[in-house]
């Protein structure tokens, strides 16, 4: 192993040896709860603790006996991939009773368990709190009834408690995003794309009610992915005479030639009044005043099944081993902690102000203080109501503001799911904020020949889920048509340019910024929006498209490690694609249970590939006898997919035998994730604001003219945080020739694949360990844009 750098933090300076880890969940199911389940055992395991499953949550470790068993490696194989929680949730009535968390402690303490991982929201973690609190007491109290020596006591006098948010509802003060939260939007999503083209073909209007009793971000976010035409959530109840506003809106829509009208309700919605504003209710308003076709369908608990997401996955499998270093590391004077995730990045925070947190956003609702509510409920949250209403209600033509500014909008580089929610959030925000806006077709190549044309309100209608790019999209970069391009612009007036697409759109408008000096058509804004399956653009951790090519991934690993679970001793071998950034096949390899990914950005040689035949030969010969290897399309030019396909079948003879799977342009299609229709339409509104900003900055005497460096700029997502970065500076930071970032944040988490498929590595934690407060943000602070 290389020599560790002296300023940076190791864990395998961190060891278990001699202690005992307790996993629980509680509450109510969440999809991704098991991928959680399965980086503590296996985390837990690696730095050599006894790691124990408590079945049934809190029951279970107040009843004991084979409730409480320890584990093996093997223990948690093929439960990534299954949704709800393999070791049962039950409530339990009893552990809110000290009599109830005696016996508990008595049956931890039977097993040496002083460290407890607990998997639930916001009740479940309250109560293993209260449990921490009490540790000592309840064990002096054993002693004295004789049921425990003394020198337990003394032995196991601290419980630590790190807990992690397993909640559908997304419902829990301090984290994005909770364990489950994506896959329920996926479920959500996957209903109403299902029932759009039913509603379509019959102009039925339908009102569909999702979960979440005292939390409306189910409503909202699959509102905003959906491009429903009305929300109703607990948080922002509708203002006094909702009723008329919601059928004027609703005619109206119908009057511009839309066939279906989509409404959605929380089941915690309620009025100004604190009255509950029910789906039926909202039905039969509908048919009473407009007497429109209307139906009514609950989803109820489709929303907590099925598999867990990609994206959930990962989530979770961060969040475990996080959970284990954080037990590792605690002493008696750390706060129980919580691990959550902030951006794109998990932190530690105190578990209390977390849960005080949320108890004070029902407080704030109970009090009808509405406003307070919706600001407590973190960033994100506010966020995505500020959008949903941008986006949602179109004012008259003469209420809104008039720039005469014309922005023009292009798809640029390969189709990318997300892309048309991108383009249709910057067209309605566009017009909103009063600019005439353009679309392209075709790229540059397009817009050199003229192809633009002014694109309306209407005309984006029903965008959000469809897959690819309906502007139509080219890789070619402007550089050959620079001339043309300018004289399309002058021809179109275009005041200002949003670019959305890949690394071809980063390096195209790099080009326009360099090619200012010989074309003046060029000092107009620019604005790149990262969208592209590879997520390979410089200034960016996640571009639109990443995470729906990522689940046609997971989704395709699935049901290949399916058919090899009946064949038995099959090693299989999947090419992905991203050209020379590993970023699908490491982050897939880490959310399908893969054995080894192979990257272009960590090289690899012929020992390593022995190295891996030899691992899955032992693996071979456990109960988990099946092997899933992941390749990036251009890791290696000679160690290519065949060559290793025929290495492993030849090295692996009489053991296991070998299939490869090309997955190809299937990543490419499909409609796009929960994920990246919200965080397309988020950052697309985002740019289309700093634009009109830049606009008004750099109109001088009748016209636009802007030549500084941040008037052409890409807006990423960095760390916690959406940057709007100038291209040039961005220049260093990208390799040209290989289409990629220098530096690229996912590469942290490669050890964390290696480390749940058993082997040995280095893992910098030099992030992890330090215990972060709440942030409780002024409305003007920048958004971070996790959905």
């Amino acid at each position: 192993m290389a020599e560790q750098p002296a300023d940076k933090k190791f864990f395998e300076n961190l060891s278990g040896a001699g202690k005992a880890i307790g996993v629980l969940t509680s509450g109510g199911d969440a999809q991704g709860m098991n991928a959680a389940v399965r980086a503590v055992v296996r985390m837990g395991i690696y730095v050599e603790a006894k790691v124990y499953f408590i079945y049934e949550g809190y029951q279970g470790m107040v009843d004991g006996g084979d409730n409480i068993v320890e584990v093996s490696w093997e223990s948690v194989s093929s439960i990534l991939q299954v949704g709800g929680t393999v070791i049962g949730s039950a409530r339990c009535k009893e552990f809110r009773t000290r009599e109830g968390r005696l016996k508990a402690a008595f049956n931890l303490i039977q097993r040496g368990i002083t460290n407890l991982c607990v998997i639930g929201g916001d009740g479940s973690l309250t109560g293993a709190n209260l449990f921490r609190e009490e540790w000592s007491g309840l064990l002096e109290e054993l002693a004295q009834s004789g049921k425990i020596e003394e020198d337990a006591v003394k032995k196991y006098v601290y419980l630590n408690i790190v807990g992690m948010v397993g909640s559908i509802d997304n419902d829990f003060c301090g984290t994005d995003m909770t364990i489950g939260t994506d896959s329920a939007l996926h479920r959500i999503i996957e209903v109403v794309d299902a029932i759009m083209t039913t509603a379509q073909s019959h102009q039925r209007t339908f009102v569909l009610e999702v979960m979440g009793r005292h939390c409306g971000y189910l409503a909202l976010v699959s509102a905003l992915a959906c491009g429903a035409d009305w929300v109703f959530i607990p948080e922002y109840p509708p203002e006094e005479g909702w009723e008329d506003q919601m059928c004027v809106k609703l005619s109206e829509n119908r009057a511009r030639k839309k066939r279906l009208n989509i409404i959605i309700v929380a089941e915690g919605a309620i009025d100004s009044h604190n009255k509950p504003i029910t789906s039926e209710k909202v039905k039969d308003l509908v048919v009473q005043q407009l007497g429109f076709d209307t139906r009514v369908t609950i989803l109820g608990h489709v929303q907590r099944g099925g598999t867990p997401s990609a994206f959930d996955r990962i989530l979770a499998s961060r969040m475990g081993v996080e959970a284990v270093l954080a037990l590792l590391e605690a002493t008696p004077d750390t706060p129980a902690c919580v691990v959550s995730l902030s951006g794109n990045q998990a932190v530690r925070l105190p578990l209390m102000e977390c849960v005080q947190m949320t108890q004070e956003v029902q407080k704030a609702m109970d009090e009808r203080k509405f406003c307070e509510a919706v600001r407590l409920r973190g960033r994100s949250f506010e966020n995505n109501l500020n959008t949903y209403k941008l986006l949602s209600h179109r004012k008259p033509d003469t209420e809104l503001p008039k720039t005469n500014f014309n922005v023009a909008v292009l798809n640029v580089g390969a189709p990318a799911a997300g892309m048309n929610a991108a383009v249709r959030s910057a067209i309605r925000v566009g017009i909103t904020e009063g600019h005439n806006m353009f679309a392209v077709i075709d790229g540059f190549e397009g817009f050199a020949n003229g192809q633009i044309k002014e694109i309306s309100w209407g005309d984006v209608g029903g965008w959000t889920g469809q897959g690819g790019s309906l502007l139509g999209t080219k890789r070619t970069l402007p550089a050959k048509y620079l001339e043309k391009i300018a004289d399309q612009m002058r021809i179109n007036n275009i005041n200002a340019l949003m670019v959305i697409g890949g690394f071809e759109a980063y390096e195209s408008c790099l080009q326009l910024a360099e090619a200012r000096a010989r074309f003046e058509e060029f000092c107009i804004p620019i604005c790149v929006l990262p969208a592209t399956i590879s997520n390979n653009v410089p200034g960016t951790d996640l571009s639109i498209g990443a995470d729906t090519a990522l689940n046609a991934i997971v989704e395709t690993c699935d049901r290949i490690k399916q058919s090899a679970s009946g064949t038995k001793r099959r090693v299989f071998i999947i090419e992905t694609m991203g050209g020379y950034c590993g970023y699908l096949a490491n982050m897939g390899g880490l959310a399908a249970g893969a054995d080894a990914a192979y990257i272009f950005e960590e090289k690899f040689d012929i020992r390593e590939l022995q190295a891996n035949v030899e691992h899955l030969t032992e693996k071979m010969k456990t109960s988990i006898q099946r092997g899933l290897v992941l390749r990036n399309e251009n890791s290696n030019e000679n160690y290519t997919t065949d060559f290793i396909y025929q290495l492993y079948s030849e090295e692996g003879k009489g053991v296991f035998d070998c299939r490869k799977n090309v997955l190809g342009h299937m990543q490419q299609g499909g409609a796009p994730s929960p994920f990246d229709r919200n965080f397309g339409t988020k950052i697309s509104a985002k740019a289309v604001q700093w634009i009109s900003k830049k606009l008004r900055e750099t109109y001088r005497r009748g016209k636009v003219f802007a030549n500084t460096e941040d008037s052409v700029c890409l807006l990423g997502m960095r760390r916690r945080n959406l940057l709007f970065q100038p291209v040039v500076e961005l220049k260093d930071q990208a390799d040209f020739v290989h289409r990629i970032p220098k530096e690229q944040w996912w590469l942290k988490l490669r050890p964390l694949m290696k480390i749940l498929a058993k082997y040995k590595t280095s893992y910098d934690v030099s992030d992890s360990g330090q215990l972060e407060h709440v942030a409780r943000h002024s409305p003007k602070e920048a958004e971070t844009v996790a959905i």
